[in-house]
């Protein structure tokens, strides 16, 4: 397999160098050259198979030559070494549950499975040490400081956005020391986005250090999410229609990895990008027109993302087809007022907690199916509640029980570097760990 810039102006690479190199050197993301598709055996026979054969057979056709099977095998072992249960929440809705990893946050398949494979890479004496650069609006920045703690050969370096990440976000971002360094950044998610992409662009900075992004424009940390839904439709009857499914939406990565899985004949039926006040992509399906929008804080932060970065890839699956693009995907906007009422509905009528993130896009596929009574279909619950306790306890009243796997970082020491949003402060800083 190999992948093609977006922006078109650089030579088509192989999954090794897309993976280490993150973006094109023309700015684009890359995009694979074909579509692979399940074959009539796999289609029929994937909800037997275990998990890691399952992951296996998805990846395999992405990866291409870059890993032995039996490497890849072992990559994909540890990226989903953890439960995806499809939870029934209310009539015709259940929850697809990714937060059960180390980080409870769905992002630690994409980390794990990326920093598995640059290991995978240095121990092949095939690449010079790495930089890891990643902006994070939440989660990204927990599971990507877990999924390469300790991998040598590999140095990461975070911005998140001060005081836009929840407490717990912050102490898995900040505290793990070792080959972890987190900036913080006196501003939004989009600007330390901006602030990573000019680093990417620098000529001088590229010169002294070998960059990559474990943001989902990185293949090894988008191509891997497809790995949800095919989890998923394992646990879906066979006999019932394909189900509808509603994404809450960001940067669009988990999203596009869905769209990509349902083109290679995953049988899903129609998707829904779930957006809080940041919504681009909704207003773009409402007008015809797409605009970047400046971001805005809300309560479901890790969507607080102005100008989506996947969104191209999303509109290059559908050949920029508007027409072809709205027969597979719809988008819905909810506020915070409407998100919280979610949470506590959803707890009083059915006894199940939320996360902000999980009840936007319960409203969003909720409103879908009012309309469509005839259907069903689940939602993907991101983040556990845990990592939101002010927003969740303020609206139940309830206390949410910390989980074993953040309980070792109460009281662990934060060690973040304050930041403006200055590109020659961050050209600095990185230059400085270059010498």
């Amino acid at each position: 397999m190999n992948y093609y810039s977006l922006k078109g102006n650089s030579p088509t690479v192989d999954f090794q160098t897309a993976a280490i190199t993150g973006q094109a050197p023309d700015g684009g993301l890359y995009f694979p050259e074909t579509i692979p598709q399940f074959s009539v055996d796999f289609r029929h026979t994937f909800r037997q198979m275990s998990k890691v054969e399952l992951a296996v057979e998805v990846m395999r056709p992405y990866v291409g030559e870059s890993i032995p099977d039996d490497h890849l095998r072992r990559i994909c072992a540890d990226a989903i070494g953890f439960e995806f249960p499809l939870v029934p929440v209310a009539d015709g809705i259940a929850a697809l549950e990714l937060f059960h990893g180390p980080t409870l946050a769905f992002k630690d398949v994409g980390a794990r499975f990326m920093s598995r494979c640059l290991g995978y890479f240095a121990r092949q004496g095939n690449t010079p040490p790495v930089t890891v650069l990643v902006a994070t609006s939440g989660d990204t920045g927990g599971a990507v400081a877990s999924g390469f703690l300790g991998v040598e050969g590999v140095e990461v370096v975070i911005l998140y956005p001060s005081g836009k990440v929840s407490p717990v976000q912050e102490q898995q971002l900040t505290t793990l020391g070792q080959n972890i360094t987190a900036l913080e950044i006196s501003g939004t998610f989009d600007d330390c986005q901006a602030l990573v992409k000019q680093a990417f662009q620098d000529k001088q900075l590229t010169e002294r250090l070998f960059l990559t992004s474990a943001n989902s424009i990185n293949v090894a940390r988008w191509l891997p999410q497809q790995l949800y839904y095919c989890l998923a439709l394992q646990q879906w009857s066979a006999e019932a229609a394909p189900p509808v499914v509603a994404v809450p939406s960001g940067n669009f990565g988990n999203l596009c990895a869905g769209l990509l899985a349902r083109a290679s004949g995953l049988p899903v039926g129609h998707f829904i990008a779930a957006c809080n006040a940041n919504d681009p992509v909704p207003s773009y399906f409402r007008s015809g027109q797409y605009a970047a929008q400046t971001a805005v804080p809300t309560i479901s932060n890790a969507m607080d993302v102005g100008n989506p970065s996947n969104f191209v890839r999303i509109l290059e699956l559908f050949n920029n087809d508007f027409s072809r693009l709205q027969t597979a995907l719809s988008a819905d906007t909810v506020s915070d007022n409407g998100t919280r009422a979610t949470i506590g509905q959803v707890w009083q009528e059915h006894h199940y907690l939320l996360d902000p993130h999980g009840a936007v896009a319960y409203t969003a596929l909720r409103r879908y199916l009012d309309q469509h009574p005839a259907e069903k279909g689940f939602f993907l619950a991101t983040a556990h509640p845990v990592k939101f306790p002010d927003v969740v306890e303020e609206i139940t009243g309830q206390p949410v029980p910390l989980p074993e796997a953040v309980r070792y970082l109460q009281g662990r020491k934060k060690q973040a570097v304050p930041l403006a949003v200055d590109y020659a402060a961050l050209q600095d800083f990185l230059l400085q760990r270059s010498r």
